[in-house]
């Protein structure tokens, strides 16, 4: 584990309560709205962040995926962000044509603040040593079923 990261992002996370109550009154807000209803459904703005697994340096996954399962999960704790993990495994061609195969998290969020999306993505980017961390966003159409 790159632990000067690591270290980084505790200092950050006194800068981050700020960021965390204003991210967290907005969802409280959306909820309590109910947001644009159609026939009991609301649409949610959905993110997924996707985030490489090999050092940007080596090309290659330096430590066992639970590791990083372990630390997407510290991210997003301290960032008091509802979440899902999810596991894919690809291929790309960086921009030197050299063609990688990469195990990949994501992450994905339900009505998060964009600017508390790109702080995540920052903060992964540093641990996880990635040169970048794809978002990408859609709206989607989803219901709450309660027992």
């Amino acid at each position: 584990m790159n632990y000067g990261s690591l270290n980084m992002l505790i200092k950050h996370q006194l800068m981050v309560k700020k960021r965390i109550y204003k991210a967290v009154s907005g969802i409280a807000e959306s909820a309590r709205t109910g947001g644009a209803e159609d026939g009991g459904r609301t649409q949610m703005a959905e993110t997924r962040l996707y985030v490489g697994l090999n050092d940007a340096q080596t090309r290659q996954q330096k430590y066992e995926t639970e590791k990083y399962v372990e630390q997407l999960k510290k991210i997003c704790f301290t960032y008091h962000i509802p979440f899902s993990i999810g596991f894919e495994e690809g291929g790309y061609f960086h921009e030197n044509g050299e063609y990688v195969e990469e195990k990949t998290l994501v992450l994905t969020l339900i009505d998060a603040e964009k600017d508390t999306v790109r702080n995540i993505a920052k903060d992964l980017c540093a641990l996880f040593n990635q040169e970048s961390v794809l978002i990408t966003e859609d709206t989607v159409s989803g219901s709450y079923v309660t027992g």
